[in-house]
């Protein structure tokens, strides 16, 4: 029907044959949309069954990937290995890496069931831990050490979280020498990581612990020469069964508040040492060491009983701690009968003691670090040495002694190699009442009023001049030297006694003029005298020696041109001779003077180890 052919205005006929037409072609179209409609019903239904048979072959294809998977693992070379064979690698792996346990069970099922059932894989507890985590972690850790293997726990514990603690760690500044024989300098006040905790005993610079944080947990190599800690990596170790409830993520949101917070942090202690304490009869070495006083620290007086494998036991707080009326193992009175025959090593920093307690006996190391309020008379001390005389290692830090009540008798240790003073100047006459004649590593940290080389060469003398191979002097008081009530100084007139210290390799000096010791150390005068002092020294550190005259800087540079002369020039005048010394190889000065960098430059030419910290204020 054209419409151009059509009358205007339209007439009935024209009406009745427009609305017919109309008519027809709306049937047309829902004729058409039908169709259409059916044919993408059909499409819909041919994509829908398509991508239901591609769902289904991805599923088959995921479950012969898994199958394959598990076939390669079946028939891999490692599954050859009979499980004698792998409890034997984990238990070399063990030795190295005591917490390897929570990695090798998290690698599948069967060394998983393998390592659960190798008590003795869980005998060595290292753990990193704050009052805000879990103390649950430790009763699994005992759990599965079965109940008669020995155990060998070290704790430390944390007041702050481990972010904030690298924070603060880094604005200090800690040297970390890679020569062994000098131990770094940590500043007064300064934290120390596990294994150095104000003198307390050695940790291998690649043992691991396990750092439990709020949800989840790594484990971390420590290093003894960073402050606090974390380096080499992490490994994160992913938890398997129910039953790691703290390698877990937690599926409740953590509740807020200062007041909940304090709630949980009360009762850590409470808990931890309920769990520790039970398996007393199995503890072969305990290690406690803790920064800052907690609020349940009063949990450690329940450490009392009978500890028969007990070897080696350390507790340990940076700061006093003051808990009247402690009943604990280390306060048992005279004659309180506890079956701790094996004691060789005991550590006790800032916590109270009993002077008669027969766990300070028959000792070969022996640490105290005594809290200030202990006014202990130096008989008591001197009785505390005598009734050890198998010592190797001595440290002793007493703030505030009395004189001796009863006369001091002489005491030999026929095998004590280091002896670490510490304290108030009294402690000097305890020296002169000791005779060592192994005698190996001196250290003496003593606020002294008088000069102290005659009390140290009379002690070699009395001893008959011990090959003493290391030396430390007033390196590592706690206090700045200007707080010091009587003397500003090491309290060392003349350094003459090191011509008697031949064996000598390591010398350590604080708070010191040191143009005198640059000047003994110097090549010997032309008079024909051809004999060094201390011709086997190689490392030699300072901290907070001042200088007395101009010419400081340059009686450095005079000494260690004399000890390191420039090899590539040849032999100098005194070092041809067959008496020539050995060079030095590390050389430390930590706020002494300012040197400049021309010097610093010139001096690590000449020596293969130079730390070197500039004091804020020179003059």
């Amino acid at each position: 029907m054209s419409y151009s052919n059509l009358p205007e205005p339209p007439t009935k006929a024209t009406l009745a044959d427009a609305r017919r037409e109309l008519e027809a072609h709306r049937e047309c179209v829902r004729e058409l949309s039908a169709r259409i409609q059916d044919a993408e019903d059909t499409l819909a239904r041919i994509v829908e069954e398509s991508q239901g048979a591609i769902r289904e072959m991805h599923r088959e294809r995921a479950t012969l990937e898994e199958r394959v998977a598990l076939t390669l693992a079946y028939i891999s070379p490692i599954r050859q290995l009979p499980h004698e064979l792998l409890r034997h690698i984990f238990l070399l792996n063990f030795e190295e890496y005591p917490c390897c346990a929570w990695v090798l069970s998290a690698v599948c099922s069967v060394w998983r069931a393998l390592v659960l059932s190798m008590p003795h894989m869980w005998s060595k507890i290292r753990l990193v831990t704050t009052q805000t985590t879990s103390a649950d972690t430790i009763r699994l850790w005992l759990e599965r050490s079965g109940r008669n293997v020995p155990l060998d726990i070290e704790i430390f514990l944390r007041s702050q979280p481990m972010h904030q603690m690298v924070i603060e760690s880094s604005r200090r500044r800690i040297s970390s020498p890679s020569h062994p024989l000098l131990e770094p300098w940590y500043p007064a006040g300064a934290a120390t990581p596990p294994g150095q905790l104000a003198h307390i005993g050695h940790v291998p610079a690649t043992t691991t612990y396990v750092h439990v944080p709020q949800t989840h947990v790594h484990v971390l190599p420590i290093q003894t020469t960073q402050q606090l800690l974390i380096t080499n990596g992490v490994v994160a170790a992913a938890g398997h069964g129910q039953d790691d409830i703290w390698l877990q993520q937690s599926s409740q949101p953590e509740r807020s508040g200062s007041q909940q917070r304090s709630r949980k942090n009360m009762h850590w202690g409470h808990i931890a040492f309920f769990y520790l304490v039970e398996q007393m009869h199995r503890w072969e070495r305990f290690v406690f060491r803790f920064d800052k006083h907690f609020s349940s620290v009063n949990a450690l007086k329940t450490i009392e009983g009978d500890a028969p494998l007990l070897r080696e036991f350390e507790v340990s707080c940076a700061e006093p701690v003051f808990c009247p009326e402690w009943k604990w193992l280390p306060c048992a009175g005279e004659g309180t009968k506890y079956n701790i025959s094996n004691m060789q090593a005991l550590t006790l920093h800032h916590l109270p003691f009993n002077w008669t307690a027969p766990m300070l006996q028959n000792l070969r190391s022996l640490s105290l670090h005594t809290l200030p309020t202990l006014h202990l008379a130096l008989d008591r001390i001197l009785r505390i040495i005598r009734l050890n005389p198998r010592l190797e290692s001595l440290s002793l830090y007493f703030a505030s002694p009395n004189p001796p009540v009863l006369p001091l008798e002489p005491v030999t240790l026929p095998e004590l190699k280091v002896l670490s003073l510490g304290g108030h100047y009294l402690l000097l006459t305890l020296v002169e009442s000791l005779v060592l004649p192994s005698l190996d590593n001196l250290v003496l940290d003593i606020e002294s009023r008088d000069p102290i080389e005659d009390t140290i060469s009379s002690l070699l003398t009395r001893s008959h001049n011990p090959p003493l191979t290391r030396l430390s002097v007033s390196y590592n008081i706690s206090q700045p030297v200007a707080n010091n009530l009587y003397y500003s100084s090491t309290g060392v007139a003349s350094w003459h006694f090191l011509g008697e210290l031949d064996h000598l390799h390591a010398l350590q000096l604080g708070c010191a003029p040191y143009e005198p010791l640059l000047a003994m150390l110097d090549a010997p005068d032309d008079d024909g005298q051809d004999h060094w002092v201390c011709p086997n020294l190689v490392a030699l550190a300072m901290r907070a020696c001042h200088h007395t005259h101009p010419d400081g800087v340059a009686k450095l540079v005079q000494m260690v041109e004399a000890r390191n002369p420039d090899i590539a020039a040849g032999p100098s005048l005194f070092t041809a001779s067959a008496m020539a010394p050995a060079r030095l190889r590390q050389l430390e000065l930590y706020d002494c003077t300012v040197l400049g960098p021309d010097v610093i430059k010139w001096l690590r030419t000449r020596v293969d180890d130079v730390v070197c910290t500039e004091p804020a204020f020179e003059g």
